[in-house]
């Protein structure tokens, strides 16, 4: 999920890379010694993170299932990271097997990983792509391949927006992926925040990876949904965002926000 900030294709693994240490956090293998120590650095300065990427994971698939229910069926995944079953496609599928998914990101490793593991029935691809050139996505050969955006697609953008600094332009960023939808499309996102603990370690882990961590409040992570009408509950720590099952322990601390929203024009 997670992107780095360096050039698409340029494989670095003398720096602990977002999607690495999250594969690590998840309980995956697709790491390296580097990621596992910053990962276990980033446990010792915030302890609940194991359980919060788990969480966000979790809200990623209620958040799939939900807008496949409501009728979608098609998803661009946008800072997809490493493959973790149950991926999206998979989730989607549970659902709706004719769900076609896009995934992007700009890891190589990534884009190898995920490659090795899509169908080749033509209802998935995976490109090498980032989120900060937005229009090169959208206009990309093989996400034109599975995606029409002349019907409504959900966009996910799950613990990926937190890698772009405020000089990215965020909101413009999104701002651009939203004008590209019709009616009926949606927004799904999560994000790192800071607003229920201190977490200035855990964003000096990331101050030596290959991407910094930017925690925004509430109000600067709402604001990426202008445009879209946000679906009940709102925006809300991921582990209460329509919850199936009890939430975890220490789920008040979990620093991710998640909300799912739809463009209505």
């Amino acid at each position: 999920m997670p992107q780095d900030g360096g050039s698409a294709g340029a494989i670095d693994t003398s720096k602990p890379h977002p999607a690495r240490i999250y594969d690590y956090l998840l309980g995956g293998k697709d790491n390296y010694d580097v990621d596992r120590r910053a990962a276990d650095a980033l446990a010792a300065a915030a302890p609940e993170v194991r359980i919060g990427v788990r969480a966000n994971r979790d809200f990623m698939r209620r958040a799939v299932r939900f807008v496949v229910d409501s009728g979608v069926r098609q998803i661009l995944d946008i800072g997809t990271g490493l493959p973790t079953t149950p991926n999206v496609h998979e989730t989607a599928h549970e659902v709706a097997p004719d769900v076609r998914v896009a995934y992007v990101d700009n890891d190589p490793i990534v884009n190898a990983h995920a490659d090795a593991l899509l169908s080749r029935s033509g209802a998935t691809s995976i490109i090498l792509g980032d989120l900060r050139d937005p229009r090169a996505i959208l206009d990309h050969p093989d996400v034109r391949a599975v995606i029409d955006f002349g019907r409504p697609v959900a966009v996910l953008l799950v613990a990926v927006v937190h890698f772009l600094t405020d000089e990215d332009d965020p909101a413009g960023i999104i701002a651009t992926l939203r004008d590209a939808l019709p009616d009926g499309s949606y927004l799904v996102l999560t994000h790192a925040t800071g607003d229920f603990a201190d977490r200035t370690a855990a964003q000096a882990v990331y101050s030596k990876a290959s991407a910094s961590l930017t925690l925004r409040p509430r109000a600067a992570v709402e604001g990426f949904f202008d445009g879209f009408d946000l679906l009940e509950p709102g925006l809300a720590q991921v582990p209460f965002w329509r919850p199936d099952s009890q939430p975890p322990p220490r789920s008040h601390e979990i620093g991710f926000y998640g909300g799912v929203a739809r463009k209505n024009t």
